[in-house]
């Protein structure tokens, strides 16, 4: 039997944590340098190096090795220094937002990356805010230090007024660019100096007496050594004190100096994660509040991947554990199916590789190999029923028509866009006068990913086309009369999704807003689950 004690031992030495940030902020690349130290790869690999066929572990999918962006989350677990560590490395383009949105549901804390030479972009605005929603603790990483960068205190003053959180730098850059000469720990009263060779994951560290130690003006210059002086004496002044407590609550973000194509600065950010982050936290389901540490197995759906691994054409649920002990092989009620379920297939990951799990605890990430039973958002228990609450669902404000190259595959095609559906890379709608197949997605690269994947994994060559739909709403009335009026006026503007729900292909605001006002008791929502049943 296992113990209570045992238990909560396993849950404290979890970390479940996301890397945020606008595209090209370095995010792939601060995720290659973590599993390094954490022995979990041996070579990091680099988006840019396509034609060396050396790609970022990360970055799995084959259209993201050819573009050299993330365009799907990945889940990489490994352990380092007695703790088990999930790190889920996100897209940063604002197209594939929804599955950062998601995976933020899935993680305790999050590190937010800012390229240091154009500071507080648009994308980490949007991903603050989710995490602020979700009172998600944030540690910053400014980033790109070997490279000629903002003055370190006007890059605190931006997130401070644009991010609105207040910042608490635990280490400080020593110059910048090709005078960047390392950081300085302020809690270990030590520098770490820089060296600019091909031993990327080497530094010396000397630790000091005080900021007036001659050994400072010796390994960095005179000037240098004063500009660090005169720039805690400000710090000092006018700084942010960091705790624990502020950190936690999403007051307060803990700020690290560093390059990570470099590897500088990394070692002191993942130590002091390791050692301040939150363990798993406890969970909100609509029923009451599930701890991590209860006896009984709770966990919940945020992520669907098919074609992993393209040979098998095989689908992966993403499932957070939220609490108990998960064994390999033991059954788990599944929530809105209403029945058991025997976990026999289950893995952990490192991006794409993966292997067997045999168990896992609160805070893991656990994979589920789907044979069509899972939804993003089910949750699962040990015969409680529970419904955790969180998972986003976004209306598109993109829409493309899709037909087929090859009108003899029109049952791969369905196959394929069905899936495609029930990962949340795209919704799906058929129009009621034409039975034309129109794609829904946020963020117009979406297009290209789901045109890639349809011919790469399905084999399905589609033609995508032009419509003039801006908005979709789901919509509802008790009066039959009012509906089949309203269907009637916009014939070639109704259609249905996967599950069979009427939908609104507005032209235009104005088109939406006329419907309302035409159609009175006619209810219109962003989202289906809304629809009375």
């Amino acid at each position: 039997m296992f113990s209570e004690s045992a238990l909560k031992q396993q849950v404290e030495r979890r970390r479940t944590f996301a890397i945020i940030s606008h595209p090209d902020a370095g995010k792939t690349t601060i995720t290659e340098k973590i599993l390094l130290y954490g022995g979990a790869i041996q070579m990091a690999g680099t988006v840019k190096a396509r034609k060396s066929k050396k790609f970022a572990t990360s970055d799995w999918m084959e259209i993201e090795k050819q573009r050299g962006i993330s365009v799907t989350s990945s889940v990489m677990k490994f352990s380092y220094n007695d703790f088990e560590i999930n790190l889920l490395d996100t897209p940063g383009h604002q197209d594939f937002s929804e599955d950062t949105y998601r995976v933020l549901t899935a993680v305790d804390s999050a590190l937010m990356l800012i390229d240091g030479a154009k500071g507080v972009e648009a994308q980490t605005k949007k991903l603050l805010e989710v995490c602020r929603m979700r009172n998600t603790p944030v540690i910053t990483f400014m980033n790109k230090f070997d490279r000629e960068c903002i003055n370190p205190f006007d890059l605190l003053d931006e997130v401070e007024s644009v991010l609105k959180i207040k910042c608490s730098p635990l280490t400080w850059p020593i110059g910048m660019g090709r005078d960047f000469k390392g950081v300085y720990d302020l809690s270990e009263k030590c520098i770490r100096i820089y060296h600019d060779n091909e031993k990327r994951h080497e530094f010396d560290t000397i630790a000091l007496e005080d900021l007036n130690d001659v050994k400072l003006d010796d390994l960095v210059g005179n000037d240098y050594a004063d500009q660090l002086r005169e720039d805690m004496e400000l710090l000092e002044g006018a700084g942010t004190p960091f705790t624990v407590e502020d950190y936690i609550s999403g007051e307060v973000t803990p700020v690290f100096f560093g390059s990570a194509l470099r590897n500088f600065g990394v070692y002191e950010f993942l130590h002091r994660f390791l050692e301040f982050a939150p363990k798993p936290q406890s969970r909100q389901a609509q029923e009451r509040i599930v701890a991590p540490d209860e006896s009984k197995l709770t966990g919940f759906i945020f992520k669907i991947q098919a074609n992993m691994d393209p040979s098998h054409r095989d689908r992966i649920a993403f499932m957070r554990i939220c609490s108990g002990k998960f064994s390999r092989g033991m059954k788990m009620y599944h929530c809105r199916l209403d029945r058991m379920i025997k976990m026999n297939s289950t893995v952990t990951f490192m991006a794409k590789e993966r292997e067997t799990l045999d168990e896992g605890y609160a805070g893991d990430i656990l994979g589920l190999y789907d044979p069509g039973l899972y939804k993003i958002g089910d949750s699962f228990s040990q015969g409680e029923q529970l419904n955790f609450k969180g998972i986003p669902n976004f209306s598109p404000e993109n829409f493309m028509k899709v037909r087929l190259a090859d009108p003899l595959k029109g049952k791969q095609l369905e196959k394929g866009l069905i899936q495609l559906t029930e990962e949340g890379a795209t919704q799906v709608f058929r129009l009621v006068a034409s039975n034309d197949h129109v794609l829904g997605v946020v963020g117009v690269l979406q297009f290209e990913v789901i045109k890639f994947r349809l011919l790469h994994e399905y084999s399905v060559e589609g033609v995508f086309e032009a419509v003039p739909y801006t908005t979709a709403r789901w919509y509802h009335c008790q009066d039959e009369g009012t509906v089949k009026k309203f269907e009637e006026r916009y014939i070639a503007q109704v259609a249905t999704d996967v599950k069979e729900k009427k939908i609104f292909l507005c032209n235009s605001t104005w088109d939406l807003d006329y419907a309302k006002k035409k159609f009175e008791g006619l209810e219109f929502y962003q989202n289906s689950d809304h629809i009375p049943v």
